[in-house]
């Protein structure tokens, strides 16, 4: 698997943006708990502490699209520099207003105006695009790695923005994202060498949607839907183990889902795609939404916290080919130019959905048993499946080839 793995770097500053992009995405993936946990202990309310990181997401969702579009027009470079910069405001003035005491209103807006921040996940995966755009064997590779590592990250930062806030201070979970994100995003931007060239745009002509490709509209909707099983399920999990009076345990269980996802993403980057990404994103898709049955299972039939480990394990290895083949499509659809607000506006997809499950699945978690809200992420997946069967004809690349072999292979979008 290593040896696999390591051709990808065989080129010249891929090791360096990778290591780059690690830090301020383990950052991103800290921010939510650390939020939590400062406004929980300093201002004495679960309730403000979620609120407050609703409103985060929503402008986030907006906010990054747009983020993309600049950074298709201008650069990742020119784009990255002065956004990460300016959410260095906001972000550590909700830290001085949680200091001082400042009104409820101030921290809404501070953490709102946090809508800057660069989707480093994309810019990657939009790296290794051009990087190896002639190689759709090492493209399928990549993309796998990306998402191994956005798991590694979603199972490490947890833990240590709750080992930080908890043995050292409620603020340093906070303050320890920020620099580190703050460093690894302008690292990142720093190596331009492997950052992609611009594509071209018609001299006055205005850029439209990149909603108007059918087929990124068929995946936004069916991220939409995945989301809201990553939100429910997170919420569920912890209140199905507080329940129990495990809640502690909830940590652990979470990541499991995310562990079965990294084991599973870099699996399937070994295999040998055999068939169009169209197809596989459907296969990814119904396999998604059979293995979120286990836990469903587990949860209602009161198997117990092993039980439901192992179920929630198994549950996670579906979703990294989802995620892995859905990122390879947007990729082969959209052209170049909209390369990276395509895969801003399919994140951004996610992060409302995992808003939207995170509600209802706290709503469920009040009105019914323990573990009634694992309804929710089976039946989002349910309906991820039939978003993406509904649409399937526009998942079709033109000029896919069904077999990658190798590096020999032409690339699987023919009309970029």
């Amino acid at each position: 698997m290593l040896a696999s793995y390591r051709r990808l770097f065989a080129l010249p500053g891929t090791a360096a943006f990778t290591l780059a992009g690690l830090l301020a995405r383990l950052s991103m993936s800290m921010t939510g708990v650390s939020l939590v946990v400062l406004l929980s202990e300093r201002r004495g309310s679960y309730a403000l502490a979620g609120t407050v990181s609703a409103a985060g997401l929503a402008t986030g969702a907006i906010g990054m699209p747009l983020i993309g579009r600049l950074v298709d027009r201008y650069g990742q470079a020119r784009v990255t520099v002065p956004a990460t910069l300016y959410n260095a405001v906001p972000f550590a003035g909700l830290l001085l207003c949680v200091r001082a005491g400042a009104p409820d209103w101030t921290l809404y807006a501070c953490w709102a105006a946090c809508a800057a921040a660069p989707n480093l996940g994309g810019m990657a995966r939009a790296r290794w695009a051009h990087l190896y755009r002639a190689d759709p064997a090492a493209r399928h590779l990549a993309n796998s790695f990306e998402q191994a590592l956005d798991e590694l990250c979603f199972m490490a930062a947890p833990v240590l923005a709750m080992v930080l806030c908890t043995t050292v201070a409620p603020e340093a979970g906070m303050i320890t994202a920020g620099v580190i994100g703050s460093a690894g995003a302008l690292l990142f931007a720093a190596q331009r060498r492997t950052e992609p060239p611009l594509a071209g745009h018609p001299a006055g002509a205005r850029q439209g949607s990149p909603l108007r490709v059918p087929g990124l509209r068929v995946l936004l909707l069916t991220f939409l839907a995945t989301g809201v099983v990553f939100g429910s399920m997170e919420l569920t999990t912890v209140a199905y183990a507080d329940s129990l009076g495990q809640k502690p345990v909830a940590g652990g269980l979470l990541g499991l889902v995310a562990g079965g996802s990294c084991v599973a993403g870099l699996v399937f980057g070994l295999l040998r795609p055999r068939r169009a990404p169209g197809v596989r994103f459907l296969l990814g898709v119904s396999a998604m939404a059979v293995l979120l049955l286990l836990p469903l299972a587990a949860g209602v039939g009161g198997a117990g916290l092993p039980l439901l480990g192992a179920a929630l394990f198994a549950a996670g290895t579906g979703t990294a080919p989802t995620m892995v083949t859905g990122m390879t499509l947007i990729q082969e659809l959209m052209p170049q130019r909209q390369l990276n607000e395509g895969m801003a506006v399919a994140v951004s997809g996610i992060v409302v959905g995992i808003s939207a499950g995170a509600a209802l699945a706290g709503a469920v978690a009040e009105h019914a048993g323990p573990g009634a809200g694992y309804w929710l992420p089976a039946g989002a997946a349910a309906l991820a499946l039939l978003i993406a069967v509904a649409g399937r004809r526009h998942l079709r690349v033109p000029g896919a080839t069904a077999v990658v072999r190798g590096n020999s292979e032409q690339p699987v979008g023919a009309t970029r």
